[in-house]
């Protein structure tokens, strides 16, 4: 069995006077946010912890929901089985509501839909909304919404989990690209 890095629950330490005066931060904080964060986020979360760990970047990963519906409840059993059966680890992930201090402490937040985004841009302060960008815009995939499976069967989340993986992969080519490995 292999071990995954903790889920990052606590605020997250401040760049180091180091890391600004070069002018590269030597780590990245990625932020995925969806409507109740027990489907896409939390798969995005444990997709990405899985291929950032693979590739030695020095990535902070978290994710969050725009509303408060599921605080504190583990992801979808059924997001989970299907993660689960491509080898995702969903150790540690608790559905939590976005805080003000995430717009602050992460470089991306990358919404899974127009209606997340439309919400973080919403609640972002305006010198942060830089950092706001849809997943699928790092996807090689047709669509630019990752569609919510909540009421879908098991082929719903299957194809959430293609979308996400494209989604990843294309990420961690755009950070790897700027330099950011360990």
């Amino acid at each position: 069995m292999v071990c995954w890095p903790q889920v990052r629950r606590r605020p997250l330490e401040p760049y180091s006077q180091e890391e600004y005066i070069l002018g590269a931060k030597q780590r990245v904080r990625v932020l995925f946010v969806c409507l109740g964060n027990i489907c896409r986020s939390p798969t995005a979360e444990a997709v990405f912890r899985h291929k950032a760990s693979l590739s030695g970047a020095e990535i902070e990963i978290d994710s969050a929901g725009t509303t408060s519906y599921h605080s504190g409840a583990l992801p979808d059993s059924r997001a989970r089985a299907a993660g689960e059966a491509r080898g995702y680890d969903f150790g540690g992930i608790q559905a939590r509501r976005i805080r003000s201090e995430d717009f602050v402490e992460f470089d991306l937040i990358l919404a899974a839909d127009r209606g997340n985004l439309a919400d973080l841009t919403a609640l972002c302060p305006p010198e942060h909304r830089h950092k706001i960008k849809l997943l699928l815009s790092f996807s090689t995939a047709q669509e630019l919404e990752v569609p919510d499976p909540y009421y879908d069967g098991e082929q719903g989340f299957e194809h959430v989990l293609d979308l996400i993986e494209s989604a990843c992969d294309g990420l961690l080519n755009t950070i790897g690209a700027q330099g950011h490995r360990t």
